[in-house]
């Protein structure tokens, strides 16, 4: 039997999607994980869920503990995590809404630990595939779950990852571009090493916000903004999750 662990922003932690929801609190010698996390079923599968920014993003991204999270799911059991997180879309093609299943992450490091047991330069990009060993068919269920709900969807995105604050200058917007870039978070990337690290198969879903998109003459999306849209979203994507373990992922 799988248990799933799920990590997403505030929103994802809904007790009321699980059956007999239990709230766990769980050390790990990473550190506290970012808030309780939950546990419970949907359908035949046991369920855990952590909220990657604290219940209503109460906790400020670069307080954000990634190794704690992931090994928290790794010592309750975890078979498989999808990973969940609002990004902003460099491409004309991702819509502001849109979800999308990256398959590779790049990732610009500024003094930042992204693995569990290496330190990367200032300034070095860490490029990495999707974490491995990866469960192709948990992500193809996914993906088969959004085209039977008629969910506008990308199978494939090349996701970049920085450090600070979360919206860029256009000047970098373009060499995120120049570097294949589709979307552009903070987290996704680094959980994707410390799993494949954990060896713990590993999907994502990536909510657009557009929040870096500065397509010409447009103006930076507000942080109210972006999670608005992610709020928005949370019910699809919970939906979306909710059948795929229903039918037996």
């Amino acid at each position: 039997m799988n248990k799933i662990g799920i990590i997403g922003g505030s929103g994802l932690e809904k007790p009321d999607i699980l059956q007999n929801p239990e709230y766990v609190t769980l050390q790990t010698k990473y550190g506290e994980p970012s808030s309780k996390i939950i546990t419970g079923k949907i359908a035949r599968s046991d369920i855990a869920i952590i909220s990657r920014h604290g219940f209503e993003h109460k906790i400020p991204p670069h307080n954000i503990n990634n190794a704690a999270n992931i090994i928290a799911l790794k010592e309750l059991g975890c078979t498989h995590i999808i990973a969940t997180t609002a990004c902003g879309s460099l491409r004309e093609q991702i819509k502001r809404g849109d979800i999308v299943f990256p398959d590779q992450f790049i990732d610009f490091t500024k003094n930042r630990r992204v693995s569990l047991f290496d330190e990367f330069p200032p300034g070095e990009m860490k490029h990495t595939p999707m974490a491995k060993p990866f469960d192709e068919h948990l992500r193809s269920s996914l993906i088969s779950i959004a085209d039977q709900q008629g969910i506008t969807y990308h199978k494939t995105g090349t996701v970049v990852t920085i450090e600070g604050p979360r919206f860029s200058t256009k000047a970098e917007s373009h060499m995120y571009r120049q570097w294949g870039a589709d979307i552009i978070n903070m987290s996704t990337a680094p959980e994707c090493i410390i799993a494949n690290e954990a060896e713990i198969p590993y999907a994502s879903i990536a909510m657009s916000t557009d929040y870096d998109c500065w397509k010409e003459d447009e103006n930076p999306v507000s942080w109210e903004e972006v999670i608005e849209v992610f709020n928005n979203n949370v019910d699809k994507v919970i939906q979306l999750i909710s059948k795929a373990l229903s039918q037996g992922i």
